[in-house]
């Protein structure tokens, strides 16, 4: 008589389970989408503190790690305990002194830009204005109608004015108390936020150790140790994109900077340091960044003279181009592994699904993607024993793949 397997099925029978509960999950979430997006909305309204104190304290850790080492060893043996808090500490305050340093720099520039702007605007109108009288000097028919057109436009003007823009000031006066009150929520949930970034920082290392506790008492160590060589890239990926990403943006900001000294002194160059930080501050944001940061720099230097806005959009377009073919690619090159496209294309995805925090974050999201995706194929191959199909830099990972396996052997 044949033996029945009993474990085989219980197995079979729990797996069975587990696929239908999925798939009834899976349809009443469908059915509930509406209601499951307004929970999910409203959960992370409630969870905004905690997730900017994590946000910034992530940011931190590395300046913080860094740093400690320095100071415990200056420190005496009976003193080295305070190495964390005095650490902590000094990079709070560095971060809220270069935050302050560059806000006092760009405010005033940049309510200066707008006098200017204000003050400019009609000018330049009407010196346009005159410029077509006198071409068109001599042509009534077309003067006619140029005169026609410029009637109707403050016309329009006027209507507008009246129809759409006090109608609107009003309604911004009378929301505003609801205006104060964003504004306050905001600062409680910032104040918040960096109560549980000082409180995350100082207990890094407890947190991680207890992390890596949980782990081990959870899952076989042999998994354990892959997990957390996973856990240790994906966070080497994002701390380096963004740390080099960081640098690299403030190196393009400080040349942009010498360049806009330089024509204040040649050409009476304006808003040095408000183009400066905007060019440097929208090179974070990866392939549309530069685009992003040079229209408003260049309405900004078309304002005194279109021949120093010509002269600038060449020095972006070569400043770009030094960017993202030496400066970038030096600094970023062992953070994230992808080539343009994928750069592109992870940013042009996450873009649709998470707009502008897709666009900051999709390219380290999708490197952790496609790093995974490139272990499954060495893992494929491997049994299939094609690895001879890959190149020499497309096998990186198999030590770790051949670690996967035998911890899957052992099961």
């Amino acid at each position: 008589m044949k033996k029945v397997d009993w474990k085989k099925i219980v197995y079979q029978s729990l797996s069975g389970f587990v696929t239908l509960a999925l798939a009834i999950l899976l349809y009443f979430a469908i059915q509930k989408s509406g209601q499951i997006s307004q929970s999910f909305h409203w959960l992370m309204g409630v969870l905004t503190p905690v997730i900017t104190g994590a946000v910034m304290a992530y940011l931190l850790k590395t300046p913080c790690n860094f740093l400690e080492k320095r100071i415990e060893s200056l420190l005496p043996a009976k003193h080295k305990k305070r190495a964390n808090a005095l650490t902590v500490t000094i990079v709070l305050l560095l971060t809220f002194f270069i935050i302050y340093l560059l806000l006092s720099m760009v405010i005033p520039e940049m309510v200066q830009s707008i006098m200017i702007l204000i003050n400019a605007v009609p000018q330049k109108i009407d010196v346009f204005a005159r410029w077509i009288t006198e071409k068109l000097d001599g042509n009534e028919v077309a003067q006619k109608y140029v005169n026609t057109t410029i009637i109707s436009l403050e016309a329009k003007l006027e209507e507008w004015a009246q129809t759409d823009l006090l109608p609107t000031m009003q309604g911004m006066m009378g929301g505003f108390a609801n205006t104060v009150g964003s504004v306050v929520g905001i600062l409680s949930n910032f104040i918040i936020g960096i109560i549980i970034c000082i409180y995350l920082l100082l207990g890094r290392k407890t947190f991680a150790r207890q992390g890596k506790a949980v782990l081990y008492a959870a899952v076989k160590s042999d998994y354990a140790d892959i997990i957390l060589e996973e856990v240790s890239f994906i966070d080497k990926t994002f701390v380096g994109f963004f740390g080099g990403k960081i640098l690299d943006s403030a190196i393009v900001g400080l040349i942009c900077y010498v360049f806009c000294l330089i024509m204040t002194f040649a050409m009476d160059f304006p808003n040095a340091v408000l183009i400066s930080v905007i060019v440097g501050v929208t090179n974070v944001i990866p392939y549309f960044g530069p685009y992003i940061g040079a229209v408003p720099s260049a309405l900004l230097v078309l304002i005194s003279s279109p021949v120093n806005c010509v002269i600038f959009i060449v020095f972006i377009i070569v400043l770009q181009q030094f960017d993202g073919n030496i400066l970038g690619p030096r600094l970023l090159a062992d953070s994230v592994g992808l080539t343009g496209f994928w750069v592109l294309f992870s940013i042009t995805l996450f873009q649709g699904f998470f707009g502008f925090t897709g666009i900051l974050f999709g390219v380290p999201v999708f490197a952790v993607i496609y790093n995974f995706a490139k272990r499954l194929v060495l893992i494929g191959l491997r049994k299939h024993g094609k690895l001879d199909m890959l190149l020499p830099q497309e096998a990186e990972g198999k030590d770790l793949t051949e670690r996967e396996e035998k911890a899957e052997s052992k099961d």
